[in-house]
């Protein structure tokens, strides 16, 4: 009886899900279309509407057109009725939004971290929401929750960030910290993996049965989507391309920092690199405000030492979307963070290196949300959260 009763919760799950799903992504539908593609009987679709109905998550917005019959009210997904919070907390600043459940950002802001030390930089994330929670909204929406992207180790169940160097927090229950202060739900997640979930369900990964997003910024990570749904590997470090060791030259070392890949193919890395090369031909190295961007605009310039670097950078990427794609072989990679804002100058050669090398060719393209594509994915993770979300879809 008790496996028979969790068997029914199981598919009420999988149908609620199955439902609004179809709903978020093809609105306006009606009833006897969700019926036909989920292929779902006609009253159990009725039921999940209702439901989702009373919840304020969907709503009805007019007919269909007329088949010989009475014409079928359409459903909508009810973007506008619920806000999200989401926060990306940035390795040298945050980046708060609030948005609707349709990804529209109603206001944003970004601010510098005045402090690394734990406990002030918890308060300044705490004045971040509190200050994104008194921003004017429309009329009856409510705040559905809060997501926040971390920059380092977090584990996602327990809502722990393990370690973040750049915050100074170590072991930190940053979910049950900030849900106990402002009564809301929270949802903590690494930032990666986070921005991954937002090209997925509102950018250049959308639509797609499987998606990794690499960022590639002060570190290199990969963020995995699979069904839907973030993988995270069994210690919760899936995605961590970061580690990849260029060569055999790589092993038998310890990574305590940066791992090996990131330390020469990151943005900080890309830097380093251009600064051993300009020492190298007597040029002048800048002391301070030289990073990976000024190197990419030095190569669109014609400089040799600026296209040296980028060549070399172009075989590391080449590498570590060798590895995604023979090992995963997702629909989609898109490349993201901040050197993606060079993405024409890498897209296009890392996939000229590729060619024969892996058994199938990646389709690589440059991330449609830039800066925003976490605090975006804060949404889907929050309303999946909220909505007890499963992954299986047509189940009736």
């Amino acid at each position: 009886m008790i496996q028979r009763s969790a068997t029914a919760r199981l598919i009420r799950r999988l149908n609620r899900s199955a439902v609004l799903d179809l709903v978020r992504e093809r609105s306006p539908i009606s009833r006897s279309e969700i019926s036909r593609q989920l292929n779902m009987s006609m009253p159990t679709v009725m039921r999940v509407v209702d439901m989702l109905h009373d919840e304020d998550l969907v709503r009805w917005s007019g007919d269909s057109e007329s088949t010989g019959g009475r014409p079928g009210s359409l459903l909508e997904f009810n973007a506008e009725g619920y806000a999200v919070l989401g926060l990306d907390l940035g390795g040298s600043k945050m980046f708060g939004t609030i948005a609707n459940l349709g990804g529209s950002i109603q206001c944003e802001i970004y601010r510098p971290w005045e402090s690394n030390d734990r406990e002030q930089a918890l308060e300044q994330v705490c004045v971040l929401i509190s200050d994104l929670l008194h921003r004017p909204r429309p009329p009856r929406q409510q705040i559905r929750g809060i997501g926040v992207g971390t920059p380092g180790v977090t584990l996602y169940e327990e809502g722990v960030v393990t370690w973040a160097p750049s915050l100074g927090w170590r072991n930190l229950p940053l979910r049950d910290i900030l849900a106990e202060r402002f009564a809301l739900p929270v949802v903590v997640e690494n930032d990666v993996n986070l921005a991954a979930l937002g090209e997925y369900g509102f950018g250049a990964a959308r639509g797609a049965s499987s998606a990794v997003c690499i960022a590639v910024g002060t570190g290199i990570g990969a963020g995995i989507i699979i069904d839907r749904k973030i993988y995270r590997g069994f210690n919760q470090s899936a995605g961590e391309v970061g580690y990849l060791p260029p060569d055999v030259s790589y092993l038998g070392r310890r990574y305590e920092g940066f791992g090996a890949l990131e330390s020469i193919a990151s943005g900080s890395g890309v830097e380093h690199r251009a600064r051993q090369v300009l020492h190298q031909h007597n040029r002048l190295v800048p002391e301070q405000g030289f990073s990976a961007e000024d190197v990419f605009k030095a190569a669109r310039l014609g400089e040799s030492w600026a296209l040296q670097v980028v060549a070399e950078t172009v075989d590391y990427l080449a590498f570590a979307v060798a590895v995604i794609s023979a090992v995963l072989d997702p629909q989609v990679i898109v490349l993201g963070g901040g050197v993606s804002r060079s993405a024409d100058m890498l897209i296009d050669p890392i996939l000229s290196r590729l060619e024969g090398v892996v058994p199938a060719r990646p389709n690589l393209v440059p991330s449609s949300l830039g800066s925003r594509a976490a605090v975006l994915g804060a949404i889907m993770l929050v309303l999946d959260t909220t909505t007890d979300f499963v992954t299986v879809k047509g189940i009736s």
